[in-house]
């Protein structure tokens, strides 16, 4: 099965994905983990991020709002996740102003609709959104993996050329599991997700600083026997 991911749409310019997929920041605040980390193979990640995110085809549903210097908005939406790699999620916008849909099967978008708005085809941008929900997707091939944990927080850095992704996942109530993007050491987006049980989001906020830009999803329903119909995929009709 393969999977979807986020975006969204012209006039409200990109609520969603605009604010975790099209940003670059050229400031330098303190960043998520300030320590260095010991090197440690790749294949020690697995296990580790197999751990994250539903285990099984999940529905969850939220509410989101976005808000920047010059506009907010906000509406209802729908991410279906299937594990390992796949996830879908739809979207509108209050009063049905917009709408749009999107699939990821791992780190890469397959497609997205309305695509028009949609500036990242994978990578880091991807990876974000995977936290979001949650999820940590394993490394990519050739990227340098360092890490460490103790017994409140375990913490993990992928560097693969110009990125930087940092990973904070906190044991102790109330969990949270963060991520942080920089590019050539200038912050791109930064998260924050409240895990509930099981492991699921219980709420997000995503933060762009260049644009003062906040993302926030509040997870309202859960559907943990959820069925996904091969179309589902495929296209967003």
């Amino acid at each position: 099965m393969n999977g979807r991911h986020l975006l969204d749409r012209p006039g409200a310019r990109s609520y969603i994905a605009a604010c975790v997929l099209s940003a670059a920041c050229h400031g330098r605040p303190a960043p998520l983990v300030p320590e260095p980390l010991a090197p440690v193979p790749p294949d020690s990640v697995t296990a580790w991020v197999g751990a994250t995110g539903p285990t099984r085809p999940t529905a969850l549903r939220f509410r989101w709002r976005y808000r920047n210097e010059r506009r907010s908005g906000g509406g209802r939406g729908t991410a279906r996740v299937a594990p390992p790699d796949s996830l879908r999620v739809d979207w509108a916008a209050v009063l049905g102003l917009a709408s749009g849909a999107a699939v990821v099967v791992g780190d890469s978008l397959q497609w997205a609709d309305p695509k028009d708005d949609y500036r990242s085809s994978g990578g880091p941008a991807v990876q974000l959104v995977w936290t979001a929900l949650g999820v940590v997707r394993p490394p990519r091939a050739g990227a340098a993996v360092s890490g460490g944990r103790d017994s409140t927080r375990a913490l993990w850095r992928f560097v693969e050329q110009r990125d930087t992704l940092d990973f904070r996942l906190r044991s102790a109530a109330p969990r949270t599991l963060e991520a942080e993007w920089r590019r050539e050491g200038h912050l791109m987006a930064r998260s924050r997700t409240l895990l509930g049980p099981a492991g699921l989001p219980s709420s997000v906020r995503i933060d762009v600083p260049e644009r003062s830009a906040r993302f926030e999803l509040t997870f309202v329903g859960v559907d943990s026997a959820a069925t996904f119909a091969p179309a589902l995929w495929r296209s967003r009709r």
